[in-house]
């Protein structure tokens, strides 16, 4: 039986409680901590027991700070204690298919398969460092200059970063961000029709948030922002560099 420390919260506290932190306290992560927050994430499921992911573990400073300036200039990346890059990672199974004269079908599936994984070690990895009193935030901005993040962090080919992560103590905790309503995100048994009702008063909601941050907001603070964000295609350049990279949707 494991014996939680008076700083440790369970798995489902961990998540209930959530809240990016963007701002962190000078205390390092000590190896026990990190190697716990490791071996939690490892421990996620797998599609078929591929384990297509690989994590980078990044505590130099100069490799953070030019990580800051790759995802978009994010201070945070720079100042937290540990960045984790997790990694759709194909090339082990390369390795593996190898060992017996097999070639590696690489296609949007499999694709896909490293994809997922490495969001469920990530998502593991954030949950298991919550739990230990660690503050978070995920960073999709390491999709911003995919190439250059896999030059930096020397990923091999048919890899490359799905997302990145800050740990570090926080310094600063802001109140929780409201979410959309359950009744507009679950369904049961079959997919319900929705009305536009639920997304009006979570706008109304959101904006309310916002403006308790001090924050200015429009009155749509979640349609209007998605409306705007996603007009337009986001990094279309996407499938073509990752195809360089190694991986393949056809």
């Amino acid at each position: 039986m494991i014996t939680q420390t008076q700083q440790e919260m369970t798995a489902i506290d961990a998540l209930l409680s959530h809240v990016s932190i963007r701002k962190y306290t000078d205390q390092p992560i000590d190896e026990q901590t990190l190697q716990r927050i490791l071996d939690a994430a490892r421990r996620a499921p797998t599609s078929s027991n591929t384990q297509s992911y690989s994590i980078i573990v990044v505590r130099d400073a100069e490799t953070k700070r030019t990580l800051a300036e790759l995802v978009g200039n994010q201070k945070h990346v720079e100042t937290c204690a540990v960045f984790m890059a997790f990694v759709a990672d194909l090339s082990r199974l390369k390795r593996a298919n190898a060992l017996h004269d097999a070639p590696l079908a690489i296609n949007n599936e499999l694709t896909m398969v490293a994809i997922v994984d490495a969001s469920l070690v990530g998502m593991a990895a954030q949950v298991a460092a919550e739990s230990l009193g660690l503050g978070t935030v995920m960073i999709g901005g390491a999709r911003n200059l995919p190439e250059e993040v896999a030059r930096l962090l020397n990923l091999p080919e048919s890899a490359f970063v799905v997302y990145g992560m800050c740990i570090g103590y926080p310094a600063e905790r802001l109140a929780q961000k409201p979410r959309l309503p359950e009744a507009e995100v679950v369904h049961y048994e079959r997919y319900q029709p929705q009305n536009d009702e639920l997304l009006h008063e979570y706008d109304a909601a959101l904006a309310a948030h916002y403006r308790d941050e001090g924050r200015t907001t429009a009155d749509a603070a979640w349609t209007g922002v998605m409306a705007k964000q996603f007009s337009q295609p986001r990094r279309s350049f996407m499938r073509a560099v990752l195809e360089k990279l190694g991986m393949n949707f056809g």
